[in-house]
């Protein structure tokens, strides 16, 4: 296991308290566009969280009233215009590796969103294991407007389970805005808040979480992702697996002890 509090990333804004680590994407004269290195940078980020002990959830913060403005026009998308098949590919995969270390990571992942959530932005929002969003938040998943499938990152497979067949056919075929209106009545969005506490309350969540059995949090985040792929009774029989480890944890003890006392549990993760 590794500490990732000392993280210092070249590419977005890091920092752990209590627990929980924030992330900021650092260019808000963008709207923090991604490029190719901070692409990179996040996957790794994500990969290395999966062993880390003093990180238990985490937050994906706007900055500068914006969340994310996708892939970088300049940086990017022209580029990719160059490159040959094998070059397109290894990007490609690069991109969806970052989802798939987002679902890999053990870690609940928070998206707080203000502004423009959009391409890459609006994945790594889906990616999410739970959406935060303030009035003003605009999510598009806008890969046809620049002559791409909707397909991209595992929108495709993602985004129908969260709000629907139909919904999501409908934004990624017309690549337009959702607002967040929308968003939070199709549930994309776990709750809309103003933009001057969207931060406080990602964070006061994120703590929520993070004071929880946390252990037994990674193995919910784990079953969440792998049933998606399992019959009933297959995701019954991984749920009673999962669960009998659970009991086996000190937090369980805790919680009985804690409950016979009528106190509230305090919960260290293992």
């Amino acid at each position: 296991m590794t500490n990732m509090a000392g993280l210092k990333p070249q590419h977005f804004i890091w920092q752990v308290e209590d627990r929980a680590a924030t992330i900021r994407l650092n260019r808000p004269e963008r709207k923090n566009p991604l490029t190719f290195d901070s692409y990179a940078e996040l996957r790794d980020t994500f990969r290395a969280l999966a062993y880390a002990d003093d990180v238990d959830v985490v937050v994906f913060l706007p900055n500068g009233g914006n969340f994310c403005s996708g892939g970088d026009v300049h940086d990017i998308i022209g580029p990719l215009v160059g490159m040959d098949m094998k070059g397109l590919l290894a990007f490609t995969r690069m991109t969806g590796d970052l989802v798939k270390a987002m679902i890999a990571c053990g870690k609940p992942v928070i998206s707080a969103v203000d502004g423009v959530a959009v391409g890459a932005g609006a994945i790594i929002a889906m990616a999410s294991d739970l959406r935060l969003a303030t009035p003003e938040a605009k999510t598009a998943f806008l890969f046809t407007r620049v002559g791409l499938a909707g397909c991209d990152m595992g929108a495709c497979a993602m985004l129908p389970r969260i709000i629907g067949q139909g919904r999501a056919a409908e934004l990624l075929y017309t690549g337009r805005t959702m607002s967040a209106a929308e968003g939070e009545r199709w549930g994309f969005y776990n709750r809309l808040i103003e933009a001057g506490e969207l931060e406080a309350e990602a964070i006061r969540l994120a703590r929520q979480i993070a004071a929880g059995p946390t252990f037994a949090h990674g193995i919910t985040k784990t079953q969440i992702n792998q049933e998606w792929s399992m019959g009933l009774e297959q995701a019954i029989e991984a749920e009673a697996q999962a669960q009998a480890i659970c009991m086996q944890t000190k937090d369980f003890e805790r919680a009985y002890h804690a409950f016979v006392a009528k106190e509230r549990p305090v919960f260290e993760g293992n």
